[in-house]
């Protein structure tokens, strides 16, 4: 079985779907999915399904949904694999659990990757950084359970895994501009910030590649529109670094430039102090 969350849902075995088209049995498959290997207790399941306004059956109606997940993956199983659902689909103490191996989703291969990336990239290796980074980044095919009404329990994994994707995608042009591929990454970047317009590390990332492609007026201009928003939407200044940044841009300092050879840190980090 190969369970994708980042994106719609979706999982199959022997070529059949096995995710339910109804909404609350597809929330308690996508909530056993995410925790592949890990018993999920009832509670959970209850809370996520009904947040707070559990009705008198919750227990009765969440054994129904799970029969129909069962159903859906006996179908999958065929017949030769009798009990076959039961041991997929286990019940446990207190909860469900979804027995298969965490390597089968896409979210552990896409943390895998993540976790690889970071580790060249604070060792200065920036070629294998970035190329970890894209890979795990290829996983995605668009917001993580795109197609799941979300209870509380999903509304919190989904944010985290967006942040992470964000996170991710900024280390990914961190190790591109340490490899001066600034020119290339204009274009990109003045999308990202389009969607995450008070963001300062792609702000400070855009400034780096603009400054780098010898357009430093840009690049100071990109700063005063920061500024600007930061004042008028919030009434702060923009961060330290980020002032630092800027004056370094102001003094033409060769620090900016790009420097063969490994160089640690992030863009935000080197004027962290």
């Amino acid at each position: 079985m190969e369970i994708q969350v980042l994106g719609p849902l979706c999982a199959a075995v022997n070529g059949r779907t096995i995710v339910p088209t109804a909404g609350k049995p597809r929330q308690v498959f996508a909530l056993l999915a995410l925790y592949p290997g890990r018993v999920v207790p009832v509670p959970t399941l209850m809370e996520e399904v009904w947040r707070t306004d559990l009705p008198q059956s919750a227990m009765t109606t969440l054994q129904t949904y799970i029969m129909q997940l069962r159903r859906c993956l006996g179908a999958a199983l065929g017949p030769e694999a009798p009990g076959g659902a039961k041991n997929v689909l286990a019940t446990r103490h207190g909860g469900y659990l979804l027995q298969v191996p965490p390597e089968s989703g896409d979210v552990f291969a896409y943390e895998r990757l993540v976790s690889q990336g970071q580790e060249a990239f604070d060792r200065g290796e920036d070629e294998r950084a970035a190329r970890c980074f894209r890979e795990a980044l290829a996983l995605w095919r668009g917001p993580a359970l795109v197609d799941v009404r979300l209870g509380p329990i999903l509304e919190i994994e989904a944010m985290r895994l967006e942040e992470s994707r964000l996170v991710t995608i900024e280390r990914r042009i961190d190790a591109d501009l340490r490899l001066g591929r600034h020119a290339e990454l204009i274009a990109e970047l003045a999308e990202l910030i389009a969607r995450h317009p008070q963001h300062e590390g792609l702000r400070a990332q855009a400034m780096l590649a603009l400054y780098r492609s010898g357009r430093q007026a840009s690049a100071l201009d990109a700063y005063r529109r920061l500024r600007t928003r930061l004042i008028e939407d919030l009434g702060v200044e923009p961060s330290p670094q980020l002032r630092r940044l800027h004056q370094a841009m102001l003094a033409v300092d060769p620090a900016l430039d790009v420097v063969a050879g490994p160089r640690r840190g992030s863009t935000f980090d080197r004027y962290a102090a």
